[in-house]
């Protein structure tokens, strides 16, 4: 099974291969040109093999710290955004520099959770990068770190690489690092083991999972839920050491092999679960979330209780049981504003009080995806 996967990596028509800042840059913060052009030198070999790539990379922040002269990624918002300022035109001209050897041109693609989470601009987005690729340029993507803020983001490229794959309906995602495989420990210790296939969460019982290094924002914890995103988008993942980039997208026995699952649930619901979090919150009644979750129908304004936090119409709000526990994440069709006057009332009567505007769902059922376990977790299935 695991050698009929990695095939199938091989045989990937359409890439995903997402480099996180350590496989990019010197511990000075500075762009390592050396390792850009190693990992050019294999993406372009693979694309004129007919492959279509789009290459999602970290490393704005960190090449941003040399020229600003800081010593280490900044905590504070505002610094990372001027660093990423700073460092994405350093990142894309090596870029544009490197592949240029090769006649081969790239398009800087810069995306926030908060774009994709809006239907026009998430289709905007899916069909520029596939035009992209049908135009021969290699899409460079990276998180737009210069606007996007705490409250809405996607935390790592590794997420956002998961979907990217998705919304262009990649046959494989290659995630590289600076640790060469997923461990069952902590990979420095005498002991510990690689992983080499990864078929469901039962193979992750009891594998310690790192935190991130120095100038990056994931770690092993954001890969294996990338992983898990993409597999259960239907898409395979490959996850090794940018040194070890040629040999995985060959199909060797390098790095983990995540299997998919098989499931393809709906491009911009898999941009709500994971992309996304809660600017708000409705709490259910019980018999709201049986409509909403058991029987996978909109939510009416008659089973809400109370609404938390500011949100205007559009915008992703969580909702909650009655027990304080979050059971599905959706857009709202309504101002938080405005929702207080409308709870526990049938829409039938907020028609007739009201107007015919207000004789409509709180969310549609298309808008909805239900949240298996915790938001933390951003594991969800659509409705």
């Amino acid at each position: 099974m695991d050698s009929a996967g990695r095939e199938r990596v091989a045989a990937a028509s359409r890439l995903v291969v997402k480099v996180g800042s350590s496989s990019l840059t010197t511990p000075q913060g500075t762009i390592d040109v050396d390792r850009v052009d190693a990992l050019v030198d294999v993406l372009a070999a693979r694309g004129a093999g007919g492959a279509h790539i789009v290459l999602v990379s970290s490393g704005a922040i960190a090449a941003g710290l040399g020229p600003l002269g800081l010593s280490a990624r900044p905590r504070d918002l505002a610094t990372q955004q001027a660093a990423a300022s700073v460092g994405q035109g350093v990142l894309v001209a090596r870029y544009t520099s490197s592949f240029a050897r090769y006649g081969r041109r790239v398009g800087q693609v810069l995306l926030t959770a908060d774009d994709m989470m809006r239907r026009s601009h998430h289709r905007n987005a899916q069909r520029t990068l596939l035009r992209l690729l049908e135009l021969g340029i290699v899409p460079v993507v990276n998180e737009n770190d210069t606007v996007a803020t705490d409250e809405i983001r996607f935390g790592d490229n590794d997420r956002l690489a998961a979907l990217v794959a998705h919304l262009i309906h990649a046959d494989a995602l290659v995630l590289l690092s600076d640790v060469d495989a997923l461990y069952d420990g902590d990979p420095r210790q005498p002991g510990s083991r690689r992983i080499p296939h990864v078929r469901g969460p039962e193979d992750l019982e009891g594998v310690e999972l790192g935190r991130s290094g120095r100038v990056g924002t994931g770690g092993m914890i954001t890969k294996v839920e990338a992983a898990r995103i993409a597999t259960g988008a239907g898409v395979p993942v490959v996850l090794t050491a940018a040194a070890h980039a040629a040999q995985a997208l060959a199909g060797a026995d390098v790095g983990t092999f995540f299997q998919p699952d098989g499931r393809y649930p709906g491009t911009r619901l898999l941009w709500l679960a994971h992309a996304t979090t809660g600017r708000g919150r409705l709490h259910l009644d019980s018999g709201a979330v049986e409509a909403v979750v058991g029987r996978r129908k909109s939510l009416l304004p008659a089973g809400v209780t109370h609404v938390e936090g500011e949100f205007t119409a559009g915008d992703p709000v969580d909702l909650y049981s009655p027990h304080g526990t979050p059971v599905a994440r959706g857009l709202v069709n309504f101002d938080a504003a405005e929702i207080p006057e409308l709870l526990g009332r049938s829409t039938r009567e907020l028609a007739a009080t009201l107007g015919p505007e207000y004789e409509r769902e709180l969310i549609h059922r298309d808008d909805i995806v239900i949240l298996d376990s915790t938001i933390e977790s951003r594991s969800a299935r659509h409705v």
